[in-house]
């Protein structure tokens, strides 16, 4: 019989995954953040090609790495019956599948110039945005096998060295955008394509020591990782793609919620864009700590699943839950608290046009307040979702919670009702709470039958 945890043992378990998954989703945030500060003091049409050029791999990236998001709940199902044979297999074949797609979707970024024209781009700005995604898209495959490694290392409850490679990442980014855009230290001076350079040989540089840490520390040999990696397994392919692609499409539904928001704003005013911009940025903050402790509960469940825990499963399962609520809180009351403080950080007061964006993302922080419980349980149910295999039903309440429910009716309060930026954000709320409700109701359903 399996022993019973106690709740505090389940928190402290928990934390001690998640904790350091957290760090390392704000550690990557912050890659993101360093090549649009850099790009921001080299030029206006350089800064806006790789927005838009990273806009476009993001986009791609989020529906490619649902293979590799796929081997976390596979691994911890495996270690929880103890098949480390499967073990191996799920996360080669994660691997495989990430290769397959950064091949097959490279042609996109050669040829994103015709996109980003069909997509009312100025010429220079998209020819700008193809000299990144050239030479940046074939970060895709390494950064996939990241995500799949990470993914895999997590499962294992090595979440420290996610952590520090993460750290180690921003560090060597830093350096090298630095270098290559301006032409510092006798580097020469290549702009976006420096800024191309240096992220993929970044992405390169974190695969290659992951791999060796996941291939060779020798706790970890015993798994055999590469073993005949060149060898196919068709059936746990089969199983990856299965419970890969619904994760994939899934992120896609949730992301294109946000860019969808976006893209309407910029109808509405520069003001309300630049106070758009940055309010998410402060909500994309808080969200790292949930999706950190979402995954530690991908891994925790899956553990007790694979074990045939269905108790340690429901009750690893409440404290998650409650850990990510009470953050909730703590953030909905900063949010209300001290609104004008925190969007201040992003700002210069004495520039034009600031003391508007202070006033408008005021706002549009009391609305995050609003959603900020909601986008916690929905990423929560996933990650819980996921621990049990469920990832198709989940993919269709997230498509009819963000495209019928959330878009629509952003649209409609935004305009329709006349109310603007807030309404557009009251779409957000909807969609997300629409999502969350269904998502854990879905999860309990599932649970209580365990």
């Amino acid at each position: 019989m399996t022993q019973r945890l106690t709740y505090s043992a389940h928190a402290r378990a928990i934390l001690a995954l998640g904790l350091p998954l957290i760090g390392s989703h704000l550690a990557q945030m912050s890659l993101h953040v360093t090549d649009t500060v850099l790009l921001g003091w080299y030029g206006v049409n350089e800064l806006a090609a790789v927005v838009l050029a990273t806009s476009t791999f993001f986009v791609i990236f989020i529906l490619g790495s649902g293979f590799a998001q796929a081997v976390m709940p596979l691994v911890a199902t495996a270690l929880g019956r103890g098949d480390e044979t499967q073990v191996r297999r799920d996360t080669r074949m994660g691997l495989w599948l990430s290769i397959m797609f950064g091949v097959l979707t490279y042609p996109v970024f050669w040829w994103s110039k015709d996109l980003l024209l069909a997509l009312g781009q100025k010429p220079e700005v998209a020819q700008l945005g193809q000299d990144f995604l050239r030479i940046g898209g074939l970060g895709m495959i390494p950064a996939l096998l990241v995500m799949a490694l990470k993914s895999y290392l997590a499962a294992l409850e090595r979440t420290q060295v996610v952590l520090w490679v993460t750290l180690m990442a921003v560090g060597v980014n830093l350096v090298l955008a630095n270098m290559l855009i301006f032409g510092h230290w006798g580097a020469p001076e290549l702009g976006v394509r420096g800024a191309a350079i240096a992220s993929l040989t970044v992405q390169v540089l974190t695969f290659v020591v992951l791999a060796v840490y996941a291939g060779w520390l020798p706790e970890l040999r015993h798994f055999r990782l590469f073993q005949r990696f060149w060898r196919p397994d068709w059936q746990a392919m089969r199983q990856v793609f299965r419970l890969g692609w619904p994760i994939g499409v899934t992120g896609l539904a949730e992301s294109g919620l946000f860019q969808a928001t976006a893209l309407m704003m910029g109808w509405i005013g520069t003001v309300e864009l630049a106070a758009h911009g940055i309010t998410m940025e402060v909500a994309a903050l808080s969200f790292m700590v949930h999706l950190g402790l979402s995954n530690a509960a991908t891994v925790r469940a899956g553990r007790a699943d694979g074990a045939g825990d269905a108790r340690g499963l429901r009750d690893g399962a409440k404290v998650a839950i409650a850990l990510s609520a009470g953050f909730g809180v703590v953030m909905v009351t900063l949010f209300l608290t001290m609104p004008v403080q925190i969007i201040s950080l992003f700002l210069d007061e004495t520039k034009p046009g600031s003391a508007e964006i202070i006033a408008f993302g005021v706002k549009l922080l009391a609305m995050a307040a609003l959603f900020q419980m909601a986008d916690a349980m929905q990423v929560m149910a996933l990650g819980l979702l996921r621990a049990i295999k469920d990832t198709r039903v989940p993919m269709l309440a997230a498509a009819l919670s963000y495209w019928v429910v959330g878009i629509p009716c952003a649209y409609l309060v935004g305009f329709g009702l006349g109310f603007g930026g807030v309404g557009l954000w009251f779409g957000l709320v909807l969609g997300l709470t629409v999502a969350a409700v269904t998502m854990m109701w879905r999860f309990w359903h599932r649970a209580a039958k365990a």
